[in-house]
C-alpha cells in the first residue's frame, strides 16, 4: 500500500461531533462505540486462518465438495487450474463483510477495507507460509457495477 495517511474524519464523519464538537480519534471513538464480540468476530476476518489442503492454500473451513466441484468444471480450460480453482475458492467479497444493504456502505470504506486486508493477508500468508510465494490481488476499480465487485483474493505464484 502506498505511504499515505489515512483521514478517519472522511470515512467514520461522526467522529468530530464527539467532544462537543471537537472531535476524537479513531482508537477511541472505537473505545467509546465498539464491543468485544463484534472485535472477536472482526478477528476472524483481520487475521484469518489458512490451511494446506493437498497443495493448495486455502481459507480454514472451505468446502471440499466445492474444491472437487471447481477441479472438474475448470479441469482443462485454464493455463493454470490449480491457482484459478485457489482464487476462486479464496475470495471475498468486501460487501459480505458486513450484512446485505448495511446503511454505511460506501465505495470509500470498502476501498480502504480491501487495502487494509490485502496488506493483511499478504503479510499473514508470508508468516505462515514462508516458503511459499503468493499473489493478493484487490481490484479497486471495480468493473462490477453492483457493490460486489470488490473482490480480494488470492493464490499461489506459479513456480
Amino acid at each position: 500500500m502506498k505511504n499515505m495517511t489515512t483521514d478517519y474524519t472522511k470515512l467514520i464523519p461522526e467522529m468530530q461531533d464527539w467532544n462537543n464538537g471537537k472531535g476524537i480519534d479513531v482508537e477511541s471513538w472505537v473505545g467509546c462505540t465498539g464491543n468485544f464480540r463484534l472485535a472477536i468476530g472482526y478477528s476472524t476476518i483481520f487475521w484469518p486462518e489458512f490451511v494446506e489442503f493437498e497443495g493448495y492454500v486455502l481459507r480454514k473451513g472451505f468446502s471440499v465438495e466445492g474444491l472437487r466441484s471447481l477441479e472438474k468444471n475448470y479441469a482443462g480450460k485454464y493455463p493454470s487450474p490449480k491457482k484459478t480453482i485457489e482464487a476462486t475458492m479464496n475470495h471475498l467479497h468486501i460487501a459480505d463483510i458486513q450484512y446485505c444493504g448495511c446503511e454505511d456502505f460506501t465505495h470509500e470504506r470498502v476501498i480502504f477495507l480491501g487495502r487494509i486486508l490485502r496488506e493483511i493477508h499478504q503479510a499473514k500468508l508470508a508468516w505462515q507460509f514462508p516458503e511459499k510465494a503468493f499473489e493478493v490481488h484487490f481490484d479497486e476499480s471495480n468493473p462490477d457495477p453492483s457493490d460486489w465487485g470488490y473482490v480480494l483474493t488470492f493464490s499461489q505464484k506459479d513456480s
